[in-house]
């Protein structure tokens, strides 16, 4: 629907009315002075009361009204000069006293003083308060309600006298509207469930009541109009309400009291198009500048406007400037007692603090308003004022959160700004219950961004609270409900049309909850919160001749929080990235520096030694354990209690020198802190590197270790249970299982290493290597693999140890699933394991395994390339050596067994040679000391590969030799004739390349030619035109370009063309007539249409003599005093008298138009045509000579001449001329009027510009 304002689409005239009578002011029919006629004097004497300055007591007045008797109109004029200075209770007064002087005449004369009477009760109900103002009595304070009351009784009285009385329709239902805005809004139904508040009911009363009001007044009732568009915006039908008021401003286009662009531009808003509501009031503001409602309508534009800005951005300022001093201001000032104005201005002044005049402008909204959102706003502004108190009154402003909320509806359709408020009440009184309950019903209705950040924010809390408690709680449920909620107002930040500025909150929240499971995640997080405080640093710019380089950026990030530097750099520090978390903590080192010359009152002291340690832990991490006890030593320089830097320390020692200073400085750490559990624990596994193995297990003195760690100091130490579960399954790995005794003692070992990991994962559910030590034992004692696999994945996303992928790859080989065991060995290789000969082995033999699968010798080779690089990497390790003999024997016994196309000779040589270097190495190895194997079981391989293999191979060589060798001679043939297939077909795509090259260039050729031609064609025209030019063309006498002129021909031709075409006879219609101006060149001679079809050639014949009828008609032309019956844009004369001088049309006297012309009148007639005319005009010429010589054949034929249609009509219609006119040869266009050409009828004049 297009919306209209001011009677225009969108308001599209700006056009003010220049008759001020169009707008009458209210009250402007209230006479000066008016004359009450008094009685017993002369007729012509009155007393004259001056209307202006009427007495503040009436009494007197009112007397005299009484006295003299007189009719209804003096009281209600009276009335209403009063109600126009604004004294409404005298006005109500005095109609109160002259209805009691009516009571004694016509009950009918009393409906026009109650009806005014019912219209000043309205007037102050709209003044009256709506609640009881603070510190008045209740009794004393008259509110909205007392004056509707006491309109519902002139009414209803007027009612009983004439129902019908055409006003009272219209002040029942303003009646019911203002009864209406009293009414609490309806509260929220079920779905589907229809709304039968009283609030309700009383808008559709009013909108009968002004369509009865339409009715009577047969719809010229603009009041009533506008009052039934204010009862559909009550009602939320914006739509409806537009409509009714483009309505009026359609009959009424300068209606302005009131004004209906308010109401569209207030129904526009609400239909979502916020800039042609702007238009609209606009537009009511230019026909009214002292329009309040306007003003602050603009103002509440300009602040929504500015709410698409942050407070930060530069294009803020001036759009809120420009609403709260052009407009709001002004508003205020026309009228300081407006509600909405008052609510508008609090808002200002909450910002500035100004409490004291928040409140009286807040309950000036409230008590004076008539709507339930201007009062919503005003409980909204007290609740704001009580939170923001240094010491806030929670109840207080809970309560008036509440009433903001109901004044709305409540419920689904209250005010959101006021049910959050409510939210944040809750959360500083501790009620995170509610707080959330309320947040989640926000977010089903609004989508809320603030909503979901705080309820994100409670979430994480809940979460953090558990982790820092102890207690064992499932919160993975508020994990993901936080993660989701703050994830999504993460997303909305990048949407430009919502314009948020993002928090920074929101992504350390994020990083905490991504700590754990999703570090790399938390990383991103912690590192955007970093670029937006660089983006946010005023000096983020470098100087000029300074280039914005990592030296810039990292004397950016010395202005950053080191906590913010710290944290980056353990995200860093635990994925790996030790280079990157050096820097983080270097560069956090610096910021702690510049923070404590910033604030003395930082703690930079704790700072610097947590992130000082930090620092060398990323520098042991890297291998520059120099740099690392560097900073240890610095440490316990500044804090000798310092025992984690006392612990490192120790490690360091015992990594540079095992054998001497390592295990002194560890037992000197142990013996000063034997009461930590961090130095025990170490002490633990220094022990399980250094002890020499027990045969039992309760002598062994690691386990000594972490029992008495348990026993003595903690029950429920991690590790010492974890390095508990580890001795128990080491011991149970090498017992004995050779009896069934045996098995079953091993087995209850395998179980009690599993309660000990059991009861380290009870007291932390993320102990990855407890959990590994579970897998391990499922895997040796049950043969559990696919449970163990489950473990292991687990374990591997948690813990990044070598030790868990070599797992995961013997379970992998025990399920034939061996390209998963190589990938798993892989990782481990690539986990600073890359020199573990245990690792390479065990690729080695995975491979071995794959290629006996798959029966591939590659894969043999891999495993033999492998087991060939552990060796390297431990010489000493004979089993190493057994394995490349293994490897070696099983490749020869292979490839042995294939047939000859799946071989080459290559392979099968070498598998020989190999085979002799594992029959040495089999005999080597069984003279070893400690050989793998028994050396008999060696000595037997080495004797099967001497005697059984070593022949085995040696036909085969032979076989395979003879197999390539009769290969080799098909494999040329078939070479050579493949190499001469494709040397041909090279050949004919070479042929088809140049014939396609050819044929190309002959097109070329083609289209350089055909160029040439069409320019030498072109130039050869311009020529002839030129010289056609020179030839048509002189110069005149006034030094213009003019045509030359042309002898006239003898009429005796003319008449011989007109006997010739006596015999026939036309009949064209209107719309051939039509159609012939519009017809292109023609060779034989245009025909003139008639206007009456059917004319008789016997009436021609016994008319006047041709000559002298033509002469009368052009005397009569010559006249000029009557005017042509049709309209044409040229006009053609025919003569036979050779005498008679060309008389130019207007269109040849000004110029304007070339005129078209038969070929006989070129021949008559001469004409000066101007140099520089159009090309258009120069082809017409050239195409009339073209016409001309066809002419002049057709003359040559001795054929009656017949006449022309317009002579007929001529000599046929008395008084009548006619006006010939020929066919439009260029296919010009011509006056439309021409298209009523042959109507006899037709009485639309010629214009002076058709005379001759």
């Amino acid at each position: 629907m297009a919306p209209l304002l001011n009677g225009y689409t969108n308001g599209a005239s700006r056009h003010l009315p220049e008759d001020p009578s169009i707008f009458e002011a209210r009250f402007s029919d209230i006479p000066a002075q008016i004359d009450i006629p008094v009685t017993g004097l002369d007729a012509e004497e009155a007393v004259e009361v001056n209307l202006e300055e009427l007495l503040d007591d009436s009494t007197e007045l009112c007397q005299l009204l009484e006295q003299e008797g007189v009719g209804k109109h003096y009281w209600m004029v009276i009335a209403l000069a009063y109600a126009k200075q604004a004294k409404v209770d005298h006005a109500i007064e005095i109609l109160s006293k002259g209805l009691g002087t009516l009571n004694r005449g016509n009950p009918k004369e009393k409906l026009g003083p109650l009806s005014l009477t019912c219209w000043l009760y309205l007037w102050k109900s709209r003044e009256a308060p709506r609640v009881v103002p603070d510190g008045q009595p209740a009794g004393e304070t008259k509110l909205k309600d007392y004056y509707l009351q006491a309109a519902t009784g002139s009414l209803n009285e007027a009612s009983r006298i004439n129902p019908a009385f055409p006003p009272l329709f219209l002040a029942r239902g303003v009646l019911y509207l203002l009864r209406a805005s009293l009414q609490p809004p309806s509260k929220a139904t079920a779905p589907g469930a229809p709304d039968i508040s009283d609030r309700l009911e009383t808008l559709r009363q009013s909108i009968k009541c002004f369509e009865d009001a339409l009715r009577v007044s047969s719809g010229r009732n603009m009041m009533a109009i506008m009052g039934r568009a204010r009862a559909y915006f009550s009602l939320g039908k914006y739509a409806e309400a537009l409509e009714g008021y483009q309505d009026v401003l359609t009959k009424v286009p300068h209606f302005q009291d009131p004004d209906p662009r308010i109401g569209v531009g207030c129904c526009l808003w609400q239909l979502g198009h916020k800039d042609e509501a702007r238009e609209a009031w606009e537009r009511a503001l230019e026909l009214n500048p002292d329009s309040k409602i306007a003003n602050i309508l603009l103002g509440l534009f300009y602040i929504h406007d500015s709410s698409h800005y942050a407070t930060a951005d530069p294009a803020f300022g001036p759009i809120y400037k420009k609403a709260m001093t052009v407009y709001t201001q002004k508003a205020f000032k026309l009228d300081k007692e407006l509600p909405l104005t008052c609510a508008t201005f609090g808002s200002y002044f909450m910002m500035r603090k100004s409490w004291a005049t928040v409140d009286s402008l807040a309950r000036k909204a409230i008590e004076l308003t008539d709507v339930n959102a201007v009062a919503s706003d005003g409980w909204y502004l007290l609740a704001r004022k009580e939170h923001y108190q240094d010491r806030p009154d929670l109840s207080r402003a809970s309560d008036y959160y509440q009433k903001a909320d109901l004044a709305r509806g409540g419920g689904d359709k209250g005010y959101l700004p006021a049910r959050f408020g409510l939210v944040q009440i809750q959360i500083l009184q501790r009620d995170y219950d509610g707080a959330k309950f309320r947040l989640e019903k926000i977010i089903q209705q609004s989508k809320s961004i603030e909503a979901m950040m705080i309820l994100g924010a409670l979430y994480a809390e809940d979460v953090f609270r558990s982790q820092g408690s102890g207690i064992k709680e499932d919160k993975s449920a508020e994990v993901k409900k936080a993660t989701t909620l703050l994830e999504a107002v993460r997303l909305a930040w990048k949407d430009p049309q919502k314009k948020l500025t993002p928090d920074s909150s929101v992504l350390v929240y994020l990083a905490r909850l991504y700590e754990t499971e999703q570090p790399d995640k938390a990383l991103q997080c912690l590192q955007q919160v970093e670029q937006m405080t660089i983006n946010d640093m005023p000096d983020k710019e470098p100087p000029d001749g300074v280039e914005a380089d990592e030296v810039w950026t990292a004397k950016l990030r010395e202005q950053l929080s080191p906590q913010l530097l710290n944290d980056i750099g353990c995200l860093q520090y635990h994925a790996e990235k030790h280079d990157q978390a050096r820097e983080s903590f270097q560069t956090a080192l610096s910021a702690c520096v510049k923070a404590g010359e910033k604030d003395e009152g930082i703690d930079t002291d704790a700072l610097v030694t947590t992130i000082s340690y930090n620092l060398a832990r990323t520098y042991e991490a890297a291998g520059q354990l120099d740099e690392a006890k560097q900073v240890y030593e610095g440490l316990l320089a500044r804090h000798d209690d310092y025992t984690d830097a006392r612990t490192r320390l120790a490690y360091i020692a015992l990594r540079q020198n095992p054998q001497e200073e390592g295990p002194k400085a560890m037992q000197a750490l142990y013996e000063t802190e034997p009461n930590n559990l961090e130095v025990r624990s170490l002490f633990g596994w220094f022990l399980s590197k250094s002890k020499r193995r027990a045969a039992n297990i309760a002598e062994d003195q690691e386990q000594r270790h972490y029992k008495h760690t348990l026993q003595h100091y903690d029950k429920h130490d991690r590790y010492s249970l974890t390095g508990m579960g580890n001795l128990y399954l080491t011991t149970a790995r090498e017992m004995r299982r050779d009896t069934d005794q045996d098995k079953d003692k091993r087995r209850k070992t395998y179980e009690k290493a599993v309660e000990f990991y059991d009861k380290a994962l009870q007291l932390d559910p993320r102990n990855a290597y407890a959990a590994q030590g579970i897998a391990i034992a499922l895997v040796e004692d049950k043969k559990d693999l696919t449970s163990a696999v489950q473990l292991f994945s687990k374990v591997r996303d948690t813990v990044k140890d070598p030790s868990v992928y070599i797992n995961l790859g013997h379970v992998f080989a025990e399920l034939k699933q061996y390209s998963r065991s190589i990938e798993s060995y892989e990782a481990a290789l690539t986990h600073n394991r890359a020199s573990d000969p245990q690792i390479l082995a065990c690729l080695g033999r995975v491979w071995l395994l794959k290629g006996k699968l798959d029966k591939s010798p590659s894969a043999m080779k891999t495993s033999l390339s492998y087991s060939q690089r552990a060796l390297a990497i431990a010489p000493s390790q004979i089993h190493f050596q057994f394995n490349i003999a293994f490897v070696q024997i099983q490749l020869a016994q292979l490839l042995y067994t294939l047939s000859e196309t799946q071989r080459t000779l290559e392979d099968v040589i070498k598998a020989s040679e190999g085979l002799e270097e594992a029959i040495d190495s089999f005999g080597e190895i069984a003279q070893s000391k400690n050989p793998p194997y028994p050396r008999h079981d060696i000595e037997q391989r080495a004797n099967m590969g001497r005697n059984t293999m070593r022949r085995q191979l040696e036909r085969a060589i032979q076989s395979q030799g003879e197999y390539e060798e009769k290969n080799a001679t098909k494999l040329a043939e078939a070479r050579e004739l493949r190499e001469a297939e494709i040397r041909r077909r090279e050949e004919e795509r070479r042929k088809v390349a140049e014939q396609q090259e050819e044929e190309k260039r002959k097109i070329r050729e083609e289209r350089d030619k055909m160029a040439q031609e069409t320019r030498e064609l072109a130039e050869k025209r311009i020529e002839e035109e030129k010289r056609r030019e020179e030839a048509e063309y002189t110069t005149g006498s006034d030094g213009e370009r003019v045509k030359r002129s042309k002898k006239k021909k003898a009429a005796a031709k003319r008449k011989k063309k007109g006997e010739e075409n006596s015999g026939s006879e036309t009949e064209v219609g209107d719309d051939a007539a039509a159609e012939g101006t519009k017809k292109s060149r023609r060779k034989k001679k245009a025909k003139s249409t008639e206007p009456n079809s059917g004319i008789d050639d016997s009436e021609g014949e016994a008319g006047a003599p041709k000559g002298k009828r033509k002469r009368k008609r052009l005397a009569t032309r010559k006249g000029g005093q009557k005017e042509a019956a049709f309209k044409s844009q040229e006009l053609v004369v025919d003569s036979d008298s050779d005498d008679a001088p060309a008389q130019p049309t207007p269109t040849q006297t000004n110029g304007a138009d070339t005129v078209m012309r038969d070929a006989d009148e070129e021949e008559e007639e001469e004409e000066d045509v101007v140099v520089g005319k159009p090309l258009q005009t120069q082809s017409r010429n050239r195409n009339a000579r073209r016409i001309e010589e066809d002419d002049d054949d057709e003359d040559d034929e001795d054929e009656p001449s017949a006449k022309t249609t317009a002579e007929q009509y001529a000599e046929d219609e008395s008084g009548v001329k006619a006006s010939s006119f020929a066919d439009n040869p260029h296919g010009d266009p011509v006056d439309e009027s021409v298209g009523a050409a042959g109507n006899a009828g037709a009485t639309e004049k010629a214009g002076p510009d058709d005379q001759l």
